[in-house]
């Protein structure tokens, strides 16, 4: 049976374990397994973009934000922000007495973006970032991963069955295929934005 929604991802998990009786729990286990896709995954699809004025020294992160992939002000001397660890952070305030001016470093700090310096007006910033896939239901029948990928939503369902069925069995065949998905997922993104040739090193002449 193909597997192209919502629903028929749960019919196949059930098929699979071979038990008419998961109706009410089947979506469990989906939602356990994107929560590990969402730990697991960083593709282009992921990629999201948002523009913002900053001008105080914390703002909101985007709810639905993984990880940051790039913070840029976009006014003033265009420049990306450098990321820093909070010890950084906290060295360069204690050092600078907290300055003002544009920022040029930042941390995510309780959930927040911190720049430094404190802005002294208001700068443009770009923040490009891996967002959350958006989650299945019976509203949101597919996603990019289900349309594409739809074994790492079976095998990652699958896997997260097993300690409610007490099925410790076939947890390693399903968890093998479910990694095999998540590394082709990876993989299919690095060809698609540096054309198999994988990463490439800058070499900065002097």
């Amino acid at each position: 049976m193909p597997i192209t929604t919502y629903a028929e991802l749960k019919t196949n998990i059930a098929d699979f374990l071979n038990r008419d009786d998961l109706t009410s729990v089947s979506s469990t286990f989906v939602s356990l397994a994107e929560a590990d896709l969402n730990r697991q995954i960083r593709h282009w699809r992921q990629e999201k973009r948002s523009t913002a004025s900053i001008d105080t020294q914390y703002s909101a992160i985007p709810a639905d934000m993984l990880e940051v992939i790039r913070f840029y002000i976009t006014s003033g001397d265009t420049r990306p922000l450098e990321l820093i660890s909070q010890a950084e952070m906290l060295d360069r305030k204690f050092r600078n007495l907290n300055t003002s001016g544009q920022p040029a470093y930042y941390a995510v700090t309780a959930g927040e973006l911190e720049v430094y310096p404190v802005p002294d007006g208001t700068y443009t910033s770009e923040l490009y970032y891996f967002g959350k896939t958006d989650a299945l239901s019976d509203s949101n029948t597919s996603n990019w991963i289900l349309e594409h990928y739809p074994d790492a939503y079976l095998y990652g369902s699958l896997i997260h069955s097993a300690p409610y069925l007490k099925d410790d069995a076939r947890i390693q065949v399903w968890a093998a295929l479910y990694q095999n998905a998540i590394d082709a997922i990876n993989r299919a993104s690095e060809k698609a934005k540096f054309g198999g040739s994988g990463r490439r090193m800058k070499i900065r002449a002097y």
